[in-house]
């Protein structure tokens, strides 16, 4: 039989708007995640489940970075992408942007399956900041979407079982340190994309795992999934179990029909296949299902309240339709993490394609009607036949390399010596990232940064932490020293490392903001603020001195520490030294939305109530408003009683 799927280069050119640069200050504050459930809500829940939402959750995006420097400004421009086709589907990947795929097109009919997103616009979303909405999305690290979301990752050819081509996406995920794999494989003639996924864990220890594919589908839809209960999350951060179909006497599996954003996580019974569909007027749209070892299912709504159609039209293009999510995952909920045993790994398939369906009725009858025409154009044994013809070929080497991720995974296998089959971390994808950590690893030390620019990252696995504290110290080293011991828990370690630092040669910023963090988390704000001001007058010094082609990365720099500064100044009353500071960010800086806000907050403060009202009156857009935040609602309602307008209202929960 000849085989006609395909694989090749593309541009996909799209409104996009700068991805900017990371944050260049360590992540040392605990997570701002909102999918988090009081203990009394875990008392009610099945064991299994009340141990795995206990079990590891992230309290450190250590050691990835913040990536917060993107904007709203979008034009045209051209994103890199990897098509897999065969005669039957279209599936457009974006390996630069976390291997997403973007679009899925049933070539018959013409119909996209998924909701492609018109425009590229990050948001504060991913546990790290920049994510973007729209598409397949595969999240792996912790609850929450994935710090890859804006990432490149791998990306190669490989054999597939029938003899054709996949296309094989590979990372090494630093949250959780585990390398993993998603395998795309199109059979000729086939309706259905077939994803394979792997995630080992190469370490001599228990890891916590996390997986969850988010599909984003049109909203104007009813999503079909084998239960008849559902775990109910909404931004009162409260886990119930609810009623499927009908909750509070309305029929959720219309997405429409809710008014505030919310996850619901279905009960699929054990026995059940493991699908999820979602269906528009006519009954046609798409179907995701798998193998059983992928046992969750969810749908995820913004709701028609005025917060989730900001949010819609925040992250897409006023006017366009807006989308909801259907998810499936290694968990029930989103909240959970599993354990994956030492040297030992987890894997699976799903398959992605076309469905048509009645979608309206009796939720019984729909199911069962839906459940046996899923059996009839892809029957559960063959999803299970694919699977393990799979399997032998995950570790087959890939051949021509399309798309190169970061060296974070090279660093690693060669500091361990791992053998990886079918996901080959190659030496020559080390960059200037993992350069003094190669040098620390091969000689022993921790080498000065070339020129003058700001520390890089500090790596703060238990491995790593072990070389930085046999290391000859410097300033640089007892400054990665102290971050990675404030990761691990020692939190007085950290500060006597950060406090040796400053006794070394070397700018002392760095040192002087880590202390400050210290001094906040440990209920020290005067002395948290002497230090913020310390730190921010070396820090302008040395970025004074610095200029070239480091320019950016000291501005980047001034603006991070200088918002961490005003809020910590703030804090205790000192508005001339926060003003002071406030005045010294570059111009470009203050400009953007987030800092029209601290510039509201800083008028407030100083008495300068009509000023502050004319900041909002002006208009702005925080580029970077987290996910949940209300930082804008309660600075509004501080100045005035009036509603809060809607341009601003981004609240996901009842007004309270």
């Amino acid at each position: 039989m000849e085989i006609v799927t395909t694989i090749r280069h593309e541009v996909l050119t799209l409104p996009a708007a700068h991805l900017g640069p990371g944050n260049p200050l360590p992540a040392l504050r605990p997570l701002d995640e909102m999918h988090r459930i009081e203990d009394r809500d875990k008392k009610d829940l099945p064991r299994d489940m009340a141990r795995q939402i206990g079990y590891a959750p992230l309290h450190s995006l250590l050691p990835v970075p913040v990536r917060d420097g993107y904007d709203r400004d979008r034009a045209p421009r051209p994103l890199d992408a990897l098509v897999i086709e065969n005669d039957r589907l279209r599936a457009t990947v974006l390996p630069g942007l976390g291997g997403r795929i973007a679009s899925l097109v049933h070539k018959p009919t013409g119909r996209e399956l998924l909701y492609a997103n018109p425009v590229f616009q990050p948001a504060n979303f991913a546990l790290n900041g920049a994510w973007f909405s729209g598409g397949i999305e595969w999240n792996i690290g912790a609850t929450g979407h994935t710090t890859l979301s804006c990432s490149p990752v791998h990306a190669a050819r490989v054999p597939a079982p029938d003899g054709g081509e996949m296309l094989r996406l590979w990372e090494w995920e630093r949250l959780r340190d585990l390398p993993f794999q998603v395998d795309l494989w199109l059979p000729d003639g086939s309706d259905f994309l077939y994803v394979g996924a792997r995630i080992r864990n190469p370490h001599e220890k228990q890891v916590p795992t996390y997986w969850w594919s988010n599909i984003a589908v049109p909203e104007d839809c009813r999503v079909l999934a084998p239960a008849e209960e559902a775990y109910h999350f909404g931004y009162e951060q409260r886990l119930s179990r609810v009623p499927v179909p009908a909750y509070d006497g309305v029929d959720r599996t219309y997405p429409p029909n809710s008014t505030y954003a919310a996850d619901y996580f279905y009960e699929v019974p054990e026995e059940r296949r493991r699908w999820i569909a979602a269906l528009d007027g006519d009954g046609h749209g798409l179907v995701q299902t798998s193998t059983d070892t992928l046992r969750g299912r969810k749908l995820f709504v913004w709701g028609r309240g005025p917060g989730g159609r900001s949010w819609q039209q925040w992250l897409t293009e006023p006017g366009t339709d807006g989308y909801c999510e259907i998810q499936a995952g290694l968990a029930r909920t989103q909240l959970e993490h599993v354990r994956l045993e030492p040297e030992s790994e987890v894997s699976w398939l799903e398959a992605y394609g076309p469905f048509q369906a009645r979608r309206d009725g009796d939720w019984g009858a729909v199911l069962d009607e839906a459940e046996a025409g899923l059996e009839g154009v892809l029957p559960r044994a063959d999803v299970d036949a694919a699977y393990a013809a799979w399997l032998p070929y995950a570790d087959t080497g890939p051949g021509e390399r399309l798309a190169a991720g970061s060296g974070w995974g090279a660093l690693e296998v060669l500091r361990a010596g791992w053998k990886l089959p079918g996901t080959p971390f190659d030496e020559s994808t080390l960059g200037e990232e993992q350069e003094p950590w190669l040098h620390l690893l091969r000689a022993g030390s921790f080498p000065e940064p070339p020129g003058t620019r700001p520390p890089g990252g500090t790596l703060v696995a238990r491995h790593w932490r072990d070389m930085l504290e046999t290391a000859p110290a410097t300033g640089l080293t007892e400054y990665h020293l102290g971050v990675a011991q404030w990761h691990g828990g020692d939190r007085a370690q950290a500060v006597r490392s950060w406090e040796r630092g400053l006794a070394q040669d070397g700018p002392s910023w760095p040192v002087l903001r880590c202390l400050a963090v210290a001094d906040r988390e440990e209920r020290h704000p005067e002395r948290a603020a002497d230090r913020y001001t310390l730190a921010f007058d070396d820090l302008c010094r040395e970025a004074g001195e610095a200029g070239g082609d480091t320019a950016g990365e000291w501005t980047a720099a001034v603006a991070a520490l200088g918002r961490e500064a005003i809020e910590a100044l703030l804090a205790v009353g000192r508005t001339a030294d926060a003003r002071s500071v406030w005045e010294r960010l570059d111009p470009g800086t203050r400009a953007r939305g987030r800092f029209r806000l601290i510039e509201a907050g800083l008028l407030l403060a100083e008495g300068r109530n009509e000023e502050a009202r004319a900041v909002f009156d002006a208009g702005f857009e925080v580029a970077d408003l987290r996910e949940g935040d209300e930082v804008i609602g309660r600075l509004w309602a501080r100045l005035t009683d009036e509603p809060l307008p809607e341009r601003y209202d981004f609240r996901m929960r009842p007004t309270p």
